[in-house]
């Protein structure tokens, strides 16, 4: 009956490893088909149901040591348990080294059924059965079994020290453990459970560091966007009228670009925040080219006013560049040349070429205003001689030394200055200049003489002679008093007036003298 029993447990075992597919299979945890290079056949394991008490501490309700070599009957025999594994020559399991099976022997023993056990709290636990098999086998099975997650966890620890991202790190945790609490390996596995446990708190500051950098990193690129819009809407912000619009546009295209850069490259920032930023850019985007489409309607339509204003004075200019009366015409121009600036301003290629034509019509008329000059000038190229010759006389009178002499030489100069005439435009100035100087000269000399012989001033003299000499009589009496009393401060005061005084005095004396 137990060499039925094996047979079921055999079959059932080879029914579930026939049934798994390569890719069903966990690392670390390959089953005894997946033979590797270089391993020998041995026969398959057969893991058993449960865990079985330490033979030394049978626990109450569980078979002892002895009951194991007989079963039940076969009426009373339970199903053969899925798990049960059955030698196949044609595949083996990997083993674990040499070094491995020696440190897994602290742990665990393999019965001579093949049956595996690993000590856990002072506590056997059945692994598995790895039947018809020597003691190096089984135990290099369930051994390699417990190296296989230990590297897992090692390689775990390594990226938790390493801050590697932490994504996964909690479900790898959580896969091992459970592996492990399977209690189908053999090693120290109470270790390697504090080793996992261990690992929690870490990869929970782990992924705290982590939402940390990511909430911070989070916040630069909130703060970048954030200026990205707030210089758009000062952009947008801008007195229309005084708007680089170029200089702007090009600006608020960069903006865009490097929004969609942080679009793309950055960490999001949330539907609500990316939202809120987002309408705020485009509101700002879209006044801005409401205000450039509005500022160029607006520039069109007022260079078109100005365009027709300005040919409309381009028509009068042209109208008057053949026009000979020169002072009329010439005032008319200036007139038109005012109304041209106030106009406003058409596009720089239009406001060019009309400036070019209203330029051409008054250049056609200075022109021949300054032909007709030249040729009058040529006319009175012989005035201009006698008036030279009539200056030499007028200068001559200077300076007047007999008025009435000079007045009379003076009246018949200017008789003979209009009879001769216009001089050259460009000498005019010049010469009328130089007459006016004699002629200043003599009305001086006439006012001075009158000035002298003038009863009112002369009377007005005489009397400020009297007061002053009255004046400084009181001064030189009060000095003298100064000085018998000993007063030398008042004395030195009265001194200085006295001799202002006394220059006054001999200021008006002069004067009277040159008016008798």
């Amino acid at each position: 009956m137990t060499e039925r029993l094996e047979s079921d447990d055999q079959q059932s075992g080879d029914q579930q490893l026939d049934g798994l597919q390569p890719d069903q299979q966990q690392p670390g945890d390959r089953q005894p088909d997946q033979q590797q290079p270089g391993d020998r056949p041995t026969p398959r394991p057969a893991p058993a149901p449960g865990p079985v008490p330490k033979p030394g501490a049978p626990k109450p309700g569980a078979p002892g040591p002895a009951a194991v070599p007989t079963p039940p009957p076969a009426a009373q025999q339970p199903p053969a348990q899925p798990s049960a594994a059955t030698t196949s020559p044609a595949s083996a399991p990997a083993l674990a080294s040499a070094e491995s099976v020696a440190r897994a022997r602290a742990f665990g023993r393999v019965t001579e059924d093949g049956h595996v056990y690993v000590v856990v709290d002072g506590e056997e636990v059945l692994c598995g059965q790895f039947p018809d098999a020597t003691e190096d086998e089984a135990l290099g099975y369930f051994a390699r079994k417990f190296d296989d997650v230990e590297a897992q966890v090692a390689l775990l620890e390594q990226r938790v020290a390493a801050g590697a991202p932490s994504a996964d790190m909690q479900s790898t945790v959580d896969h091992l453990a459970e592996q492990v609490g399977q209690r189908t390996m053999l090693g120290d596995v109470k270790a390697l459970e504090s080793r996992l446990e261990a690992l929690r708190p870490a990869i929970r500051e782990l992924e705290a560091a982590e939402r940390a950098a990511h909430e911070a990193q989070r916040a630069q690129n909130v703060a970048a966007r954030e200026a990205i819009v707030a210089e758009a809407e000062q952009i947008a912000a801008q007195d229309p009228q005084r708007t680089q619009w170029k200089q702007s546009s090009a600006r608020m295209a960069e903006l865009f670009d490097q929004w969609k850069t942080h679009q793309k490259s950055g960490i999001r920032l949330g539907r609500a925040a990316e939202d809120a930023l987002w309408k705020r850019f485009r509101t700002a985007r879209t006044t801005f080219d409401r205000h450039r489409r509005a500022f160029f309607s607006q520039l069109d339509a007022d260079n078109a006013e100005a365009k027709k204003a300005k040919e409309a004075l381009i028509a009068e200019a042209e109208a008057l560049s053949g026009s000979t009366d020169w002072g009329a015409t010439a005032a008319e121009y200036r007139r038109l040349m005012d109304r041209w600036k106030e106009t406003k301003r058409a596009s720089k290629k239009d406001d060019d070429a009309l400036w070019a034509r209203f330029r051409a019509a008054q250049d056609t008329f200075f022109a021949a205003r300054k032909a007709d000059n030249d040729r009058i000038d040529e006319e009175f190229e012989g005035n201009l001689a006698v008036k030279e010759q009539l200056l030499a006389e007028a200068k001559a009178l200077l300076p007047i030394t007999d008025l009435k002499a000079a007045k009379r030489a003076l009246g018949d100069i200017l008789d003979r200055w209009e009879q001769a005439g216009k001089v050259p435009r460009a000498h005019m100035r010049r010469v009328e200049a130089e007459l006016r100087t004699v002629e200043d000269a003599v009305r001086q000399a006439e006012d001075e003489k009158w000035q002298r012989s003038n009863p009112e001033t002369k009377a007005r003299s005489n009397s400020m002679l009297t007061q002053l000499e009255s004046k400084i009589e009181d001064q030189e009496a009060a000095l003298s008093r100064a000085r018998d009393t000993g007063d030398t401060k008042r004395a030195a005061k009265l001194e200085g007036e006295l001799s202002t005084s006394r220059q006054w005095l001999e200021t008006l004396r002069r004067s009277a003298a040159d008016l008798r």
